[in-house]
């Protein structure tokens, strides 16, 4: 006779408040353990059920034996000399890996996160999709890569103040996933980080994009544009293919139309390619009329990609003429220069060691 299989284990970080309720009145307790148990996890981050002392014994047992909180291991993490920007790599159960970036600025510490175990968007100048898509990050995943971000923080006393989706992967198109991990991070019982203070990216999925405006959310959309017409944003991201740029824009405004949020446009610039005055007059004219802000990024040098960094002039006029043609526009701050900063790169370094 075959041995029945261990049943799998929940991973309560998976779970939004009410999922917790659910979960725990099923095993038979009171539905106000969800409340206790959601405050051990999310206010006093502690990993271990034997610390939740206001739980009884016999419960905290049942936790043990039915449920899971830390799953992901830290394989290592790179912390900048220049910024304290600090760098995890992390190993999932599977053994797949996954980076966090904590990056600390004067108006507060944000915190990217990963959706996705790799990526297949197969953006051109982009490490994280180097080996494609090995598969989606759950919720609970994505909980774990800002909690561990937190701790660090604790021990200095700071909080997460802004988390971004623009780690390994498309949220988008993780999308039931992604939006749990905001429920349960937004959730006032919690981690309380407010709507506003989180950005998703996107590199174009229309219907998607569509789908979340009609969920008028307050989140922060950042769309990668990358380019100012079809014949090089198709060459530069496959997905123009698929959602051209009138698509795309025309999404673009439903998603202001309905939400009121002021849309985010990623603007990497690759030296030679779609970084010329004339690229910043066409990205203008293309924006026009939609209330937004873009983001220039000098392009990190990826090995595999061999793209060229726009020299620092460059970069200066490009911003100077979208200003003079009334569009809001920014320069990143560089922030971890002197280890892995590129999305994919820690992790695509980490598995050539392995091979």
């Amino acid at each position: 006779m075959q041995e029945r299989q261990t049943e799998e284990k929940s991973h309560l970080y998976d779970m939004r408040l009410e999922d917790l309720r659910r979960w725990v009145t099923g095993l038979g307790e009171p539905a106000y353990r969800a409340v206790q148990l959601f405050d051990w996890m999310y206010k006093k981050r502690v990993s271990d059920f034997e610390e939740m002392t206001n739980l009884p014994k016999a419960f905290r047992a049942v936790l043990r034996e039915r449920a899971e909180l830390q799953t992901l291991e830290e394989v290592t993490r790179q912390v900048s000399k220049k910024d304290g920007t600090t760098k995890f790599l992390f190993r999932l159960r599977d053994g797949s890996t996954v980076e966090a970036v904590l990056m600390r600025h004067d108006y507060g510490n944000s915190v990217c996160v990963s959706t996705q175990v790799g990526c297949r968007m197969g953006c051109a100048f982009c490490a994280s999709t180097i080996g494609g898509l090995v598969r989606n990050v759950t919720a609970g995943e994505m909980v774990e890569q800002l909690l561990a971000c937190q701790r660090l923080l604790d021990g200095e006393g700071g909080r997460v103040s802004s988390v971004v989706l623009m780690g390994s992967g498309e949220p988008l198109e993780n999308y039931d996933a992604s939006l749990r991990f905001v429920d349960i991070i937004t959730s006032p019982e919690g981690l309380r980080i407010g709507g506003r203070h989180i950005t998703l990216s996107t590199s174009g999925l229309v219907p998607a994009i569509r789908k979340l405006a009609k969920e008028r959310r307050p989140l922060t959309l950042a769309v990668s544009l990358h380019a100012p017409n079809d014949e090089l944003r198709t060459s530069l991201m496959p997905i123009n293919r698929a959602y051209p740029l009138a698509r795309l824009m025309e999404a673009c405004r439903e998603y202001w139309q309905e939400t009121g949020r002021r849309l985010t446009f990623e603007y990497a610039l690759l030296g030679g390619i779609n970084d010329q005055l004339v690229h910043a007059r066409e990205l203008a004219e293309l924006l026009r009329g939609l209330p937004c802000h873009v983001n220039l990024i000098p392009v990190n040098e990826v090995p595999e990609r061999r793209f060229a960094r726009t020299p620092k002039h460059l970069v200066r006029a490009f911003r100077e003429e979208l200003e003079k043609q009334g569009i809001p526009c920014t320069v990143r701050r560089e922030m971890g220069s002197d280890i892995a900063a590129a999305c994919g790169q820690l992790r695509a370094g980490h598995a050539a060691i392995e091979v």
